[in-house]
């Protein structure tokens, strides 16, 4: 692939010897262990229950409970795309799995001591809005149903900007959802079609403006660096489109290319027709620089918000929460996910749901939660998933508190003297703290704490890169 000559100027503008020496495969944290370090050994259906029961009873009252809802069907494949989906045109199939979740949801309160509370709703996918309004009116209202929603929840769904209808959004709104996240990636058509996602601005600036019109508090855009062709050109003039429109929140991530781990849907292109390394970070770096000039603040690891949004007053507070839905202004100790592939969070345990549509249906059909792996936390794995929540959300961790203090704390501090030198963090007798260089450097400060990273590495490569 040939860059252009204003990205070789920039690279040069570079110090970009960091970015060759960190840039490793490496874990994005949205779960502490995480996924492949979980140990079957530890865990089991009782176990995830009893640690749910232990959370709901401690939660629920307090500060209510999240519902993830993973609705995973899709018209077309996107070759971008790391979620767990079922790609098809059968519009059919939705009435089934409405049921079969609602099912699911009533095996979970016939668990828990009491009516959930619900703080948060996020219906994620796959395509959400592949569904009609009636199968999503039918099951949030089968969700409420068996619910109370807490003081100051929010609800919230991610929308494709192809299929969402001004309906959708006004049916939503009218069932308590007042954020909403439109997948862009990038406006290129060339690189468009590289990842099978044509989508004209129009239809963003459509649904974007409906939703405003109808009073959604939030509307966010999710933005993709380092996709295939892309160029910062590209990056850049997206970013301008963006900002025509102003959304409130951003998520601007790294396209992760492990196509070993996602077969053919990351084939569509070569591997390097993928911009890695530093030409990588340049697209991230000096589309990050125009993020600030138009007003947004940098918000945890890729994601940005203007400061009348509540995922910034949530940063500013220190407050903001990181879990399998991202990052969130609200923290809960409980997160049930709902769905094929959906994990749940108990904060004393994970467990993942069945992966396909087939195995997930049998273990309903037997009234059984359809949970097939998971992880019962250590002593040591709380207080390390603790550490690097706090990193992640607010780039600064102590262990001035003895309940945050491990026994690897001193040989940890010797391992971040290296990191300490390249200026990308600075280390307190008692805390660290990440410097604005040191940002981009998140993940790998994370490793750090990462104690079954380092005393176990995977037998293959099972990460992107983290850079």
């Amino acid at each position: 692939m040939l860059w252009s000559t204003a990205l070789f100027r920039v690279l040069l503008g570079m110090g970009i010897s960091l970015v060759q020496k960190y840039n490793v495969p490496g874990p994005r944290y949205t779960s502490y262990p995480t996924v492949p370090y979980w140990e079957s050994h530890t865990f089991s259906i009782q176990a995830w229950q009893q640690s749910l029961q232990r959370a709901f009873t401690e939660s629920n009252a307090n500060e209510g409970i999240s519902l993830y809802i993973h609705l995973p069907f899709c018209e077309s494949l996107c070759t971008f795309c790391g979620c767990h989906k079922r790609v098809t045109k059968r519009h059919e199939l939705e009435q089934p799995y409405i049921q079969a979740v609602l099912k699911e949801w009533d095996l979970y309160c016939q668990l828990l001591s009491e009516r959930p509370n619900i703080k948060e709703i996020h219906l994620g996918g796959g395509t959400p809005t592949f569904f009609s309004v009636e199968h999503l009116t039918e099951l949030i209202q089968g969700i409420l149903a068996k619910s109370n929603i807490a003081d100051g929840h929010e609800f919230s769904f991610e929308g494709h900007p192809n299929n969402t209808t001004k309906e959708h959004l006004q049916v939503l709104y009218d069932l308590g959802f007042r954020r909403v996240s439109f997948g862009v990636q990038d406006y290129n058509l060339k690189v468009q079609k590289a990842i099978h996602r044509i989508q004209p601005f129009e239809n963003v600036k459509n649904v974007t403006e409906w939703a405003r019109e109808i009073g959604y508090e939030s509307v966010s855009h999710d933005l993709v660096f380092g996709l295939p062709f892309q160029e910062l050109e590209d990056v850049l003039n997206t970013i301008d489109q963006t900002n025509v429109l102003a959304p409130d929140r951003l998520a601007f991530y790294s396209y992760a290319h492990v196509p070993w781990i996602k077969g053919n849907g990351q084939r569509g292109f070569k591997d390097h027709d993928v911009p890695k390394d530093n030409v990588k970070r340049t697209l991230y770096e000096e589309g990050k620089k125009k993020l600030l000039a138009n007003g947004y603040h940098e918000i945890g690891m890729d994601h940005f918000a203007l400061e009348k949004d509540g995922m910034y007053q949530s940063f500013v507070e220190g407050t903001l929460h990181r879990n399998f839905m991202g990052y969130t202004a609200s923290k809960t100790k409980v997160m049930i996910g709902l769905g094929l592939s959906s994990i749940s969070d108990s904060w004393y345990a994970f467990a993942q749901n069945e992966k396909t549509l087939e195995d997930y249906y049998a273990r309903l059909e037997n009234n059984e939660i359809p949970v097939f792996k998971g992880h019962v936390l250590t002593g040591e794995d709380l207080i390390i998933r603790q550490h690097i929540l706090n990193l992640m959300c607010t780039f600064t961790t102590s262990w001035a508190d003895t309940h945050m203090y491990f026994s690897e704390i001193p040989d940890l501090l010797i391992q971040l003297q290296e990191m300490q030198k390249d200026g990308l963090l600075e280390v307190g007798k008692q805390q660290i703290s990440i410097t604005e260089k040191g940002k981009p450097f998140v993940r790998n400060i994370c490793m750090a704490f990462d104690l079954r990273l380092k005393r176990k590495e995977p037998d293959t490569q099972i990460f992107s890169m983290t850079i």
